[in-house]
């Protein structure tokens, strides 16, 4: 039990990702590339992401599971974190002239990363 509290700790500990539409709000609306379709549709999308992910059961999922459903809630966190960042890293992509921010920078396609297991 305690293992399973530590790992969803330090899930919940390891950062959290800015949504897409709060990290949006940080962008200048006067670069030449906000009013672009492309940019239109990265904050459409990344608006549908975030009422999608309030929708989803999140951590009351793991109450109806036991204790012993901590590791796939942390699991789910680490996702959620991911999908936040790639829609994230989308939006500055499409809508922002400006370098990409360290904390967007790699590779963060879930499909491309591979599970190395022992």
């Amino acid at each position: 039990m305690r293992i399973a509290m530590s790992v969803a700790l330090a899930a919940t500990m390891a950062g959290c990702a800015t949504s897409p539409v709060d990290y949006e709000a940080t962008l200048s609306q006067h670069d030449q590339k906000w009013a672009s379709p492309e940019c239109q549709q990265a904050r459409v999308a990344a608006s549908d992401y975030e009422v999608r992910e309030k929708e989803h059961p999140g951590w009351g999922f793991g109450v109806l599971l036991g204790p012993y459903s901590m590791g796939l809630v942390a699991a789910i966190k680490e996702h959620e974190q991911k999908q936040r960042k790639l829609f994230a890293r989308d939006v500055h992509l499409q809508c922002s002239s400006l370098p990409l921010p360290k904390e967007l920078q790699g590779d963060l396609n879930p499909a491309s990363a591979q599970t190395k297991y022992p």
